[in-house]
């Protein structure tokens, strides 16, 4: 009787466990530097099955925006992956000078780990998320299934890969400048065989042999600006930035193969990888949820060095929404059509070209960084002496507390003056000190975006709010990293498992798509958010 009743038990038990619905594989899509407009600027040359798909398919959140500065690379994939801010999952840009360690630090840069896929002592390879505070959805995830669910991140670039796949993945892989897929010890002891086979096929090489021109006529770009722009970065050695691009020369000047991630085929290659992982990781081949994040940062490149409404970046997206078809249909065939979650974002979006604007008659210019922070040391060297100024970056300006406490200085009145100062710069407008950071005024937003990216142990004594469009670039191409809406909004559309088809246009936040996924997964929260979702996925 009491073997009967135990069976039951665990009948009941199995059969209550088996009710919790998951989808056999989500994939998360990050399209580095992607603005929303491309979706719809780009719309009549797009195919059905690429972006076209997930518009018509998908939930689209039409107004989903970054709540804090900086708008960069590194904390965009962290914010997305672990539903905070840069304020609680301590990633606050690129790289950055940590105030408590005094030095200049990369946002996943590791020397207890060691390059796997090429040479140990390669630093292209010493990476992890030691920097990361915060867990991942994607940890939250290996946790839930006692670490049975595989978790892999793919990108070209290593931040893109590693921040995503969170502390307790299986594999993150990345790109060294020889078109090459690498990994570190952090992950694994020895580089897997199919991702060695890739590389041995030297698709990279053959990408830039092949050379780079337009996927269409040129006409068909009339949503862009001409071809020969003044906006745009020339590539030696070429003497104007028109297609076609031979990128054998291009390469063979370099001497390396890096300049296969300004072009669409940086992000060919991310999807190849990601197909070959599906197939050997055997991804999504049985009722244990595993997790896909690609990151396409060639759009990013292209952005940088073409802007926003060059012919280049609209090739880019067009041939991604290629890419994107090609791994849609290949996800249907070897997942299933209706057991795989997609969600489609950006790490942040970018700003128009201020030339481009100028010429328009909008007063507005790049900036030089590092005149900037020359004229601020020069200010404060002259007022208080060489010792004060330590550091300018990221639109922070960093002192000397140390030696401001040894001599017995007036820090409050140092701070004071320094502000006081730059707020007169003519491209400033406002310098907000530490202590007005930390106390916060809900009625200024921008210092509610800052106060969010903002960690007291790393970053600097004051922080520098630029006046809109007024970026630190170079004259062409574009950047971002500012509390503005050009780079703050981004696109956010949902596909797949449990998905229904519609849009939104009510104010949503990139920290909301992680608890989400969470609660889609019916598994444990990341352990920084505050766990605000997207409801109308859930309902």
């Amino acid at each position: 009787m009491k073997r009967i009743i135990s069976f039951i038990f665990i009948f009941i038990f199995t059969l209550n466990f088996a009710q919790v619905e998951r989808p056999k594989l989500v994939v998360g899509i990050v399209v580095d530097q992607m603005r929303p407009d491309y979706l719809y600027r780009y719309e009549q040359d797009y195919g059905k099955d690429g972006f076209q798909r997930m518009l018509q398919e998908g939930f689209v959140f039409r107004n989903t925006h970054y709540n804090y500065m900086p708008t960069y690379t590194a904390p965009g994939h962290a914010s997305i992956y672990t539903g905070t801010t840069p304020a609680v999952h301590g990633i606050v840009g690129n790289s950055w000078f940590h105030k408590g360690e005094n030095i200049e630090v990369y946002c996943t840069s590791d020397d207890t780990c060691f390059a796997i896929g090429l040479d140990e002592d390669n630093e292209a390879g010493h990476m992890s998320p030691y920097r990361l505070k915060a867990t991942t959805v994607t940890d939250a995830l290996k946790l839930d299934t006692n670490f049975e669910g595989k978790v892999i991140g793919i990108s070209i670039k290593d931040r893109g890969a590693v921040l995503p796949a969170g502390h307790f993945a299986d594999a993150a892989y990345w790109m060294d400048k020889y078109g090459n897929f690498i990994s570190s010890s952090f992950y694994m002891d020895k580089f897997p065989g199919w991702v060695k086979k890739y590389n041995e096929q030297k698709n990279a090489a053959k990408y830039i042999a092949q050379g780079w021109n337009l996927l269409k006529p040129l006409g068909d770009y009339n949503e862009s600006t001409a071809d020969d722009s003044p906006y745009e970065r020339i590539f030696k050695p070429k003497d104007k930035p028109i297609f076609p691009y031979d990128l054998q020369a291009i390469a063979d000047l370099d001497g390396d193969l890096d300049i296969i991630k300004t072009t669409p085929f940086g992000n060919d290659m991310v999807a190849e990888l990601g197909i070959e992982a599906i197939k050997n990781e055997n991804l999504g081949k049985d009722n244990i949820t595993d997790f896909l994040a690609l990151s396409f940062s060639s759009t990013d490149y292209a952005g940088h060095n073409f802007a926003p409404r060059s012919v280049e970046v609209q090739d880019v997206y067009l041939r991604l929404d290629q890419t994107l078809a090609k791994l849609f249909s290949y996800l249907d065939t070897h997942v299933g059509k209706n057991e795989y979650l997609v969600f489609l974002t950006a790490d942040h979006a970018a700003a128009e070209n201020p030339k481009y604007l100028s010429d328009r008659k909008y007063h507005v210019k790049s900036l030089n960084s590092k005149q900037n922070g020359k004229q601020i040391k020069e200010f404060i060297e002259e007022k208080y002496g060489e010792n004060i100024f330590v550091n300018y970056s990221n639109q922070n300006i960093y002192l000397n507390e140390s030696f401001i406490k040894d001599n017995k200085l007036q820090y409050d009145q140092i701070v004071f003056d320094i502000q006081q100062k730059v707020s007169e710069y003519p491209f400033v407008s406002r310098v907000y000190t530490r202590e007005e950071i930390l106390t916060g005024n809900p009625i200024d937003e921008h210092l509610s975006r800052i106060a969010r990216g903002f960690d007291p142990k790393q970053n600097g004594d004051l922080v520098v709010l630029l006046d809109p469009q007024y970026i630190e670039s170079y004259e062409t191409g574009t950047t971002h990293g500012s509390t503005y809406m050009y780079d703050t909004h981004v696109p956010n559309i949902w596909m797949g498992w449990n998905v229904k088809s519609g849009q939104s246009f009510k104010k949503s936040y990139i920290t909301e798509i992680a608890p989400t996924v969470s609660q889609l997964l019916s598994i444990s929260l990341p352990n920084g958010t505050n766990g605000e979702v997207l409801e109308e996925i859930l309902e």
